[in-house]
């Protein structure tokens, strides 16, 4: 299966890919249902021979790049890598991509820039998030958290994005994030608290760190509007508390009553707060 981002190479170094104004375009009328990164829908698209193209992928977050196949007797990879790598401008392919690296917020080791208070407030406007997702995920334990903050976060987050960013890339960009930071961090977290909780709130433990990192996924994404958010000004984030948490080394947890933020390799609790208490801060 091809990933984001992909292209064809010819003999004579020719590169063919889908831009963003062909995404777009795609959008709108596609009855040859070409696929944004699929090399042999680019190839159909472009009336080129695939068994003579050099096909390529590049993930512009973790700098992967991919020979998919050498079929011209020139190999164009090295020159194909400098161009995409150091050349390309993502925007000209997806215009709402932000290319930055992918932080591991339990791995940053900074001085404290925040006091309890400036904590409270940045969780309090998760918090009230949290509150209007929650239904959706609460009845799934943590084997399918995935799939609950999809439904739920993602309604916001990946449906926000057209359906060609959406398919092309949100599953590379959150396959990439989660690939660096998910399963550790929930390690981490779980073996903070797992000791002065009940097994049972597990599920909520895990949803709230799963939507920590769905909604960090967001920030790679500079959206005019966001599902569910139409009242924000344009172009903003309506997860920034989260993200402003995240890019510091914080992340936070809930086990039903208790939020909790975690920081440090050992994902130390550094500031807690009941519900009830937080409701309370103006």
């Amino acid at each position: 299966m091809c990933n984001f981002f992909s292209f064809v190479v010819d003999q004579n170094n020719n590169k063919y890919y889908f831009d963003w104004e062909l995404r777009k375009q795609m959008l709108c009328n596609n009855p040859e249902r070409y696929s944004p990164d699929s090399h042999t829908s680019i190839c159909a698209f472009y009336k080129l021979d695939e068994d003579k193209m050099n096909k390529y992928e590049y993930n512009p977050l973790t700098g992967e790049f991919t020979v998919d196949q050498i079929n011209t007797e020139k190999d164009t990879s090295e020159l194909s890598k400098k161009w995409v790598q150091q050349y390309l401008n993502f925007k000209t392919i997806i215009e709402p991509l932000i290319v930055k690296p992918i932080i591991s917020p339990l791995l940053i080791n900074n001085k404290e820039k925040f006091n309890n208070n400036d904590l409270a407030l940045l969780l309090k406007k998760w918090d009230s998030i949290w509150d209007s997702i929650w239904d959706s995920v609460r009845a799934f334990i943590w084997a399918s958290v995935g799939a609950s903050v999809r439904a739920s976060v993602g309604a916001s987050v990946r449906d926000s994005i057209w359906a060609s960013v959406r398919d092309s890339i949100w599953a590379s960009v959150g396959a990439s994030v989660g690939a660096s930071v998910r399963d550790s961090i929930w390690d981490s977290v779980r073996d903070s608290i797992w000791a002065s909780v009940e097994a049972s709130v597990g599920a909520s433990v895990g949803a709230s760190v799963g939507a920590s990192v769905n909604a960090y996924i967001s920030s790679f994404f500079m959206l005019e509007k966001w599902n569910n958010f139409e009242t924000l000004k344009p172009f903003t984030n309506p997860f920034q508390s989260i993200i402003t948490l995240w890019e510091n080394g914080f992340v936070p947890s809930f086990d039903g009553t208790t939020w909790r933020i975690h920081k440090g390799q050992n994902a130390e609790i550094v500031f807690s707060i009941t519900k009830e208490e937080l409701n309370k801060i103006i």
